[in-house]
């Protein structure tokens, strides 16, 4: 257990994934306006597949205003609901005149700023307010506040925010001058595997990326965390030289990971043997140096990493580039991985991390909040999941009690949805209804949440009455079994 729990770490990195969700949390409802806008780009501009001025000109207003509004609505939403959701967009729209760039940044900060304001007014006249006045005090609330705090965007908040995005730029412009942009990949890679992946991508490299493309029809900036290559390269060196074990999970996470684009599949492949980081970082590195010697980029961002949906926003003339990004990335880090993994001499040696990640005999749970050796076993072959002293204290419910079951990812969209589809045919026979959800936003009525190890401290936080049953692998875990094995017969689930 020494390796899983030196990566999964403790409340400080719960808090920096869960701030990384609230950043995802905005981005990834809007990811198809930002597909729209990508494939408007990729036909229409002057160096499209079929330039077109008229059509062309919805580029601009769409980046300009209608994303980052979207942005501002969403984040506003996720705050303080569809009142949030409006005075978010209201208020955007000053950053968005403020400044002559794409405001995504800015509308993350205005969006959920102005719904917190919003909302803590709403809190201070709550009872206070007259019967029959409802309605004209929430109006004009939301009005007279939106309206200021969008004056505000106009004079204060967007300009600061141009100049904070004009640094940024020009802190990528100095790495690209220096051939040192592939050094971004010693972040990047692991900061992946920690589930990070979605707000590194659509809250910094988005951004930065859009701004990009606005000007040359292209970003490298899109293709630094969404390439598929790294993660299938690691994935083809278990397959061919990881434990004997994990090889029949693997074909089904390569398909999973380089055609569906769902990157997450292959995380816990690294946290099982941490080692592989390294390759991942060394694919990273190779895709984005072959990348910038190319001069290869794309017109949005790829969502999901899709080889598919990197072939649909590649530029006219850039699919060669492209596609060699993904196959030195892919065969960098397959090499790499191979060496680490020695090519398979002594694949199957005792590995206290592959034990709880496969089972062995009873499976173990690793306890991704405690700092002891925590994890759950199968009951007597009742169907129960126990727990050790250490979880004793967490929510219990009987497998008989279940009705629904929520399947919870960073932002419920790739991961939580694969899994879901699963499930939902697996339980359908015992009357369980299965739902998946961003972590974030896991229902208060929750009562049985099943989500990855690295996950659990956040869903626990989010809904601590719930039983939160953590597992290590999307695919074949045996955790699965034992949830299933507990709703039939009715065995009691801690977690």
């Amino acid at each position: 257990m020494a390796e899983m729990k030196n990566l999964q770490g403790n409340g400080f990195r719960a808090r920096v994934q869960r701030f990384g969700g609230y950043l995802a949390g905005m981005i990834m409802p809007n990811i198809g306006a930002f597909i729209a806008w990508g494939l408007i780009t990729a036909m229409f501009i002057p160096t499209g597949w079929t330039p077109n001025e008229t059509l062309g000109g919805l580029v601009d207003p769409m980046i300009k205003v209608l994303l980052p509004v979207l942005i501002g609505y969403t984040g506003g939403r996720m705050v303080h609901g569809q009142r949030g959701a409006v005075i978010g967009a209201v208020a955007t729209m000053g950053v968005v005149v403020g400044a002559e760039q794409p405001m995504f940044l800015g509308a993350m900060i205005m969006g959920p700023l102005a719904a917190l304001v919003l909302k803590g007014f709403d809190k201070l006249v709550e009872g206070k307010i007259r019967a029959g006045f409802e309605m004209l005090v929430n109006n004009f609330s939301s009005g007279i506040l939106g309206g200021a705090l969008a004056l505000v965007g106009v004079v204060g908040i967007g300009p600061i925010m141009e100049a904070l995005t004009n640094a940024a730029g020009n802190a990528v412009d100095f790495l690209v001058d220096n051939s040192l942009l592939p050094l971004v990949s010693i972040i990047v890679e692991p900061a992946k595997a920690l589930f990070l992946n979605n707000a590194i991508n659509h809250g910094v490299f988005g951004p930065l990326g859009a701004d990009q493309a606005l000007e040359t029809g292209q970003s490298i900036m899109f293709m630094i965390e969404t390439n598929p290559g790294p993660g299938l390269g690691v994935l083809v060196a278990m397959f061919l030289f990881g434990p004997r074990k994990i090889r029949p999970t693997v074909p089904g996470a390569m398909i999973i990971q380089f055609l569906g684009g769902i990157h997450e599949i292959y995380f816990p492949y690294l946290l099982m043997k941490p080692k592989l980081i390294i390759a991942a970082i060394a694919g990273g590195m190779a895709g984005v140096g072959t990348a910038m010697i190319t001069n290869s980029g794309v017109v949005a961002a790829p969502a999901p990493g899709s080889i598919f949906a990197y072939l649909a926003v590649t530029p006219r003339g850039g699919h060669l580039s492209v596609l060699l990004s993904i196959a030195v990335a892919a065969g960098v880090s397959f090499i790499v991985g191979a060496m680490l993994l020695k090519f398979g001499r002594g694949a199957d040696d005792d590995d206290p991390a592959l034990a709880a990640a496969v089972g062995s005999g009873t499976p173990t749970v690793p306890d991704s909040g405690a700092g002891t050796d925590a994890g759950t076993e199968s009951a007597g072959g009742s169907g129960a999941i126990s727990t050790t002293t250490t979880t004793s204290t967490r929510p219990v419910i009987s497998g008989k009690e279940v009705t629904k079951l929520m399947v919870a990812c960073d932002a419920g969209m790739g991961s939580s949805v694969m899994l879901a589809s699963q499930l939902r045919t697996r339980l359908k026979p015992y009357g369980v209804t299965v739902e998946h959800v961003p972590i974030n936003d896991l229902p208060a009525d929750t009562r049985l949440v099943l989500t990855h190890a690295d996950l659990a401290d956040r869903a626990r936080s989010t809904v601590p009455h719930a039983v939160v049953i953590p597992f290590q692998m999307f695919l074949g875990d045996p955790m699965f079994d034992e949830v299933e094995k507990a709703i039939k017969e009715g065995g009691e689930l801690r977690g």
